[in-house]
């Protein structure tokens, strides 16, 4: 996670994982960018860029 939001600092996620393989890793970060784009308040969105080895959850406006 990027930037955390109030929303983020809440909820029960992790903004920091280790995974196995690349697909993995993709699949989590785009799971939980779609789950805090429903349920968080609804002021922003998120999406899921790579950046060098790592996927980052970007908090867009």
């Amino acid at each position: 996670m990027e930037k955390e939001c109030t929303c983020f600092k809440r909820s029960r996620l992790k903004s920091e994982q280790s995974f196995e393989n690349e697909e993995e890793a993709f699949e989590t970060a785009t799971v939980m960018a779609k789950e805090m784009t429903r349920d968080f308040c609804k002021n922003h969105a998120f999406s899921v860029v790579k950046e060098g080895n790592n996927f980052l959850i970007l908090l867009m406006s």
